[in-house]
Order: C-alpha cells, then sequence, then structure tokens
C-alpha cells in the first residue's frame, strides 16, 4: 500500500507543471481578483448662491469623476475650513468647491485635505455638456487618459498644480464605481496664463477624437500651503480679480 501512495504523489507531481505550462501557452493564466488599493476619493459640492451655470458644471464633474461624493450646499456665512470637516465626515481626502462672488464671478478651490496644498482659480467660458450638444458620448464611468502640456512643467507653480490636477481627475484603477475601459482624453493645455480645460472621446483605436465637453478655462488666483487656507506660496499677478 505504501508503494502505491509513493507511485500517486510522485504522479501528482509530474504531472502539476505540465498542466501549469499548458495553461500558460494557451494564454490563459488563473488571475487573482484585484482589490482597490488606491482609497482616494474626491468630495465635489458647491456653496449656496451660484447660479445655474456652475451648478450644471459641478453636475458634469460628478459625472466625469466616478470615484466623486457629493455633499449638500455650504452655506455662504460659514468659513471655508469648515469644508475640511466635510471631507473628513465623508471620508475624501481630495475636494473640488466651487463658490459665487457678486452673481458674477465663479471661483473653483482645488484642494488635498485636511493638510493642503490648495489652490484657488477663477473660472472663466464656462460650457456644460448640455449646452454644448456635441456628438461625442463616452462610456459613463470609464476611466479617462490625462493629457498635459509641456508648458505645464516650466515654473514650479504649475508643476504643483499639475500633480493636483492629476490627483483629482485620475479615476482610481479597480474602483467599484468605474469600469475597466479607457474611451475618452481629459486635456489640460496653457494658453495666455490660463488652464483650458476639455474633454474628448476617443475613436477608431485612438486616430480620432470628438469633443464631448464640459470645457472651461481656470485663471489661477493664488496658491496656499494648507487647505482652504495658509501661507501664500504663489500669487498670480497678472490675475483680473
Amino acid at each position: 500500500m505504501s508503494d502505491r501512495i509513493v507511485k500517486k504523489k510522485r504522479k501528482r507531481q509530474e504531472a502539476a507543471p505540465a498542466e501549469t505550462e499548458e495553461t500558460i501557452d494557451a494564454g490563459e493564466p488563473l488571475l487573482k481578483k484585484s482589490k482597490w488599493s488606491d482609497k482616494r476619493r474626491v468630495l465635489v459640492f458647491c456653496s449656496r448662491g451660484i447660479t445655474h451655470r456652475p451648478r450644471h458644471l459641478m453636475n458634469d464633474m460628478r459625472v466625469l469623476l466616478p470615484h466623486s461624493k457629493a455633499d449638500t450646499k455650504l452655506d455662504r456665512k460659514d468659513n471655508l475650513f469648515v469644508v475640511n470637516e466635510v471631507c473628513e465626515l465623508r471620508n475624501c481626502n481630495w475636494c473640488l468647491f466651487l463658490e459665487m462672488r457678486k452673481k458674477r464671478n465663479c471661483f473653483l478651490w482645488l484642494a488635498s485635505t485636511p493638510h493642503g496644498p490648495s489652490a484657488k482659480f477663477l473660472v472663466e467660458n464656462i460650457h456644460t455638456m448640455d449646452e454644448m450638444k456635441m456628438t461625442g458620448n463616452c462610456l459613463r464611468g470609464s476611466r479617462p487618459v490625462l493629457s498635459f502640456d509641456s508648458e505645464l512643467d516650466k515654473t514650479p507653480q504649475y508643476k504643483l498644480l499639475k500633480l493636483m490636477l492629476e490627483r483629482i481627475f485620475t479615476t482610481p484603477q479597480n474602483h467599484p464605481r468605474s469600469k475597466p475601459f479607457v474611451d475618452h482624453v481629459f486635456s489640460f493645455s496653457l494658453v495666455d496664463n490660463r488652464i483650458h480645460f476639455r474633454n474628448f472621446q476617443i475613436l477608431d483605436e485612438g486616430e480620432n477624437l470628438v469633443e464631448v465637453g464640459p470645457r472651461f478655462c481656470l485663471n489661477l488666483i493664488r496658491i496656499f500651503d494648507g487647505s482652504f487656507g495658509g501661507a501664500t506660496l504663489y500669487e498670480n499677478p497678472l490675475r483680473e480679480v
């Protein structure tokens, strides 16, 4: 009986590597289920008193960022440092916050909560997806390709903004609300000291691009070392506000 058991073990050991080679040659290896390791979440919300155009832009950002979360509007009387507490309650480590002043100027905050840095922009030339009515139609929840202008690498302030935009607009791999497809491109180009945002759908295996929307321009005002405040790291001398 012992000899039979030894022979069976030898046959199993000899058969195991053969089965592994056949699996590898067939191109169908056994893959483990991947986990969502990058726990990056972006809180996208606004303050009370914004007009319809920035509000629709905020909704477009929530659609484009499957790893984003929403919250109720912030009271204008509250200090901006309250946003850090809201992000903590929502378990978010990045924030995209819109506020309005005098029903005319729309400002956008990009912040890494709760320690910073953060940047404040004046949002110009807003065109939402519903308003533009483009022919492009990318898959909702798909992961984007980020395209940055080479001009963003020439100055320290724009290098920092590039890193912040990359962390906010890149959908984490294997996120439960995202789809394993890449069918659109987020373009960030620097023209006239303004960052222009465009969203394009990829067609015909990457040979053609069709704009989807939205589109807007970010005029940098100031960069802070903290989240929604702190020491000023950079102030734009060419700003118009």
